[in-house]
């Protein structure tokens, strides 16, 4: 079995709300509420969910971009922090990780610099850490643009001149320059067409089999998670409600809300008949959520204890975990 290159334990991360002529804090967005995971070395993680349920904010308080309000994070068996230890990583041992730890962004758009060309992006880092020169630096970028299904030449051009789906590739190019072991991809194919994503999709597949890379893939796209990643974990409201391999998950879907999420996907033979699962009301806001179980006011097997009692994650078949009172 492979070792596990990431440990996220109770992870939570609050942001103050705050009001009033003195700006006292008088609550808190909980968008991410106590979850834990692990990811192996090689393995591609997916983290799906409803838009707003703290899938990108996790990815960022994994990587220490966002300070966490509670839990722990170990990379590579080192802790990056442990809140509750007061345990945290100085500037120097947290930028010398960052190496291994890169994020690949939603938009392209807004995560280059348009003031910058593309051979100083992506050489960026080579420089900053002191790996290379600069003019040794711009020759590494173009073997990466190369790497990434660009041509090298276009180290003197600037973002604007390219399309979404050849901008994300830049933005590939620039994660993979410091040789990292381990990316987060928060939703990289959002913003791009659905024939550019498979392209996308492809490239980063290949990556990661020719560079040894781990993923922890972000999406809404179930489609994709689907043949793309290994396992999959499924947040509601800043918390993990189904963790499963992927096969597992759309074989056998435990959890009430991964059902009716799966019963959301276009079946590819539009003869072929689906029950849909409507759910009833509106997701609760993460500034107040439901008592209980986050999930009660909208499940369809809601129980008077799922409405008091909040259900613990419990493994039900090999490597198949659900939170919910029905099982």
């Amino acid at each position: 079995m492979s070792e596990n290159i990431l440990e996220v334990n109770n992870l939570k991360k609050y942001f103050p709300i705050c009001s009033g002529v003195f700006s006292r804090v008088t609550g808190a967005v909980k968008a991410v509420d106590d979850i834990s995971f692990t990811i192996k070395k090689g393995e591609i993680y997916g983290l799906v969910g409803e838009s707003g349920c703290g899938k990108s904010t996790t990815g960022r308080t994994i990587l220490n971009l966002l300070k966490p309000t509670y839990g722990s994070v170990v990379f590579n068996g080192k802790l990056i922090f442990d809140v509750e230890k007061k345990q945290y990583l100085d500037h120097k041992e947290m930028r010398s990780l960052r190496r291994d730890m890169q994020i690949i962004f939603q938009d392209p758009g807004t995560c280059l610099d348009p003031r910058m060309n593309v051979g100083t992006i992506v050489s960026e880092g080579l420089v900053e850490h002191g790996i290379a020169k600069r003019k040794e630096a711009i020759n590494m970028s173009r073997e990466l643009l190369e790497l990434c299904g660009l041509r090298g030449e276009c180290v003197t051009k600037y973002p604007h001149e390219f399309s979404g789906g050849q901008r994300q590739r830049i933005a590939i190019a620039r994660a993979l320059t410091l040789a990292p072991k381990f990316i987060i991809g928060d939703e990289p194919l959002a913003a791009l067409d659905v024939s550019i994503q498979a392209q996308v999709l492809t490239l980063m597949q290949d990556l990661k089999e020719n560079l040894g890379l781990t993923y922890l893939f972000i999406s809404h796209d179930l489609g994709v998670v689907k043949y793309f990643c290994d396992r999959i974990g499924v947040m509601y409201l800043g918390s993990i409600a189904e963790q499963a391999s992927s096969e597992s998950l759309f074989a056998n879907p435990l959890h009430p809300y991964t059902k009716s999420l799966l019963s959301a996907v276009p079946k590819s033979n539009p003869k072929e008949k689906k029950e849909r699962i409507i759910l009833k009301g509106d997701v609760p806001s993460p500034a107040n959520p439901p008592k209980g179980c986050k999930f009660h006011t909208r499940c369809p097997h809601a129980m008077p204890v799922c409405k008091e009692t909040v259900p613990q994650m419990k493994t039900i078949e090999t490597d198949h975990d659900v939170c919910c009172h029905l099982y």
